[in-house]
């Protein structure tokens, strides 16, 4: 079972009592106390020196920083550890996270844990996080954060936009868990939006959007849709050039979708690859989403998948 999922009781018993699952204290509503709110902000710069990959700049407003670069792959790629210690997101909460690639470098951005979007408060605030990503020509990004996990009742917006320069290349996924599955509470009330832009050189190459609201909410049950599985996954690579024939990167792909045990397919469309999947464990979608990294990454970039270590913790 997820383990992440497991956690759902311990985070419920730490919002009741005003502090996060690692005891630091949150800004939750208490009896007594004017509700609060973080508006917190990270702006990363990453540029190519005779060290290689090094983050030049790093502006950061609120619980939201990163550790210090790690090179586990030599000094051409830096992995990056996006920090938020309060552990999610309440109502009146938004997180701004950008980062800027100069022109040949390579970064890959991860989390250590799931984010959360814990219930909203009666006011339905919204609970707001915004990512952008800006690649130079011949620089790679790759953005493979945990999951990210919707209380029911929360009242979030999820925004993704990557803006590619030139040749630039981009790898990223999101998996999402609607409602806390081990404790068998869907997301049978809240609202969710969820976007993601990928921009080459000014042009909109990809458009993801989805809603969860009380017009969507058939969304979960319909066979065209999540089909009663609360956890959504979505994995794009790309660009790739079309003077190239992929089927057998396609087919290879679609062949670690049959033998996972997931609904999930591969897809190439117009430049980009787009692998789904739905699932009720994130566990394993990230597990098969991980798998196909391990081919994504060398046919695109011409490198060997290198996992994170805090993956491994």
């Amino acid at each position: 079972m997820n383990n992440t999922h497991n956690l759902a009781l311990e985070d419920e018993t730490a919002l009741q009592d005003g502090t996060d699952p690692q005891g630091n204290t949150s800004p939750v509503t208490r009896p007594g106390k004017q509700a609060s709110s973080w508006h917190a902000f990270l702006t990363l710069g990453l540029a190519k020196t005779a060290r290689g990959t090094v983050l030049k700049t790093c502006d950061h407003q609120g619980p939201l920083y990163v550790q210090k670069p790690f090179y586990p792959e030599g000094p051409a790629v830096a992995h990056i550890y996006l920090l938020h210690p309060p552990g999610g997101m309440v109502s009146g909460d938004r997180l701004t996270i950008t980062a800027h690639l100069a022109e040949n470098t390579h970064t890959l951005i991860t989390t250590p844990g799931a984010g959360r979007a814990y219930r909203a408060r009666e006011d339905k605030t919204l609970q707001h996080q915004t990512v952008e990503l800006n690649v130079a020509h011949n620089s790679i990004m790759e953005w493979l954060p945990q999951e990210t996990i919707l209380y029911p009742n929360a009242h979030v917006r999820l925004e993704n936009r990557i803006n590619l320069t030139g040749n630039a290349t981009f790898i990223g996924w999101e998996v999402t868990c609607f409602g806390l599955p081990a404790n068998q509470e869907t997301f049978e009330a809240g609202h969710a939006e969820q976007g993601l832009q990928i921009y080459q050189n000014g042009r909109l190459k990809v458009r993801e959007r989805l809603v969860i609201d009380d017009q969507s909410r058939g969304i979960f049950t319909a066979k065209a849709g999540l089909d009663n599985k609360p956890v959504n996954g979505l994995m794009i690579a790309g660009p790739f050039d079309q003077k190239h024939n992929y089927d057998e990167l396609i087919d290879a792909l679609r062949g670690l979708c049959q033998a996972h045990p997931a609904l999930s397919g591969a897809t190439l469309v117009d430049d980009f690859i787009m692998v789904r999947c739905i699932h009720h464990d994130s566990e394993q979608v990230k597990q098969l989403f991980t798998q196909c990294w391990h081919l994504l990454r060398p046919a695109l970039i011409n490198k060997e998948a290198c996992e994170p270590r805090i993956w491994a913790t």
